[in-house]
């Protein structure tokens, strides 16, 4: 059994994805990151980041004890190697899954997180901002578009590169995106879309009451957090 902590952000739907597609038995345990849940010393002990997604695995290979991983590409990673799915064998292969992987945790999910933070969340209008996190997203729409001409997936079969960049263009709206505009990246959404595991896994999102709004306790939660 795996626990999941969780809340449904772009990266927490990558590893429901995941635990979906793969029939991974998994207990989902929300951590409301408004509230600052992710600052408890038993969820740090697991995740010393202080952000979801984390998983503890309490039937690891070898039974050696429970292992705990946090960070959303780290966990897709852990999960593949222990399904033996969706993470290609062959060196050509593999290697592409994780070029598009990290690619997307250290750019898109990064950059996609600042165009919602300055055009949905600050407190004020910065138009600087928002105009340089808006061409950025539409230059990595644009690479993507160009990666999924004539592929049906990221890299020939899906993966959990596919998994990893999902949720990221499910608000695409929010970001000021037209599909209409990438139609080899709209083409690839329809399908990932579609799979039963994907929808599996959007339903379990809405179990969880995530809809509170953002007050200036939880915005001084979710942004302004110091060091100390």
């Amino acid at each position: 059994m795996i626990d999941l902590y969780y809340w449904p952000t772009p990266n927490g739907h990558k590893i429901t994805v995941f635990l979906e597609e793969a029939d991974l038995p998994y207990t989902l345990i929300p951590v409301n990151i408004s509230a600052g849940e992710q600052f408890a010393e038993s969820f740090l002990d697991i995740s010393p980041n202080n952000k979801i997604p984390a998983i503890v695995d309490h039937e690891p290979e070898g039974s050696a004890g429970p292992v705990s991983v946090f960070e959303s590409g780290a966990i897709l990673l852990y999960l593949a190697d222990k399904a033996e799915e969706f993470l290609p064998t062959d060196i050509y292969h593999r290697t592409q899954v994780l070029e598009w992987l990290f690619w997307q945790v250290a750019g898109l999910g990064p950059m996609l997180g600042q165009n919602h933070h300055f055009s949905q969340y600050a407190p004020e209008k910065v138009p600087y901002a928002i105009e340089r996190y808006q061409k950025e997203t539409e230059r990595l729409y644009g690479v993507l578009d160009t990666r999924l001409a004539g592929r049906a997936y990221l890299v020939d079969q899906y993966s959990i590169a596919d998994m990893a960049v999902y949720p990221w263009i499910v608000p695409h709206e929010k970001q000021g995106i037209d599909l209409d505009e990438f139609p080899n990246l709209k083409d690839w959404f329809e399908k990932v879309r579609s799979r039963s595991a994907v929808v599996r896994a959007y339903a379990r999102a809405a179990e969880i009451d995530s809809e509170a709004p953002l007050d200036d306790k939880a915005r001084a939660i979710l942004f302004g957090q110091g060091r100390r």
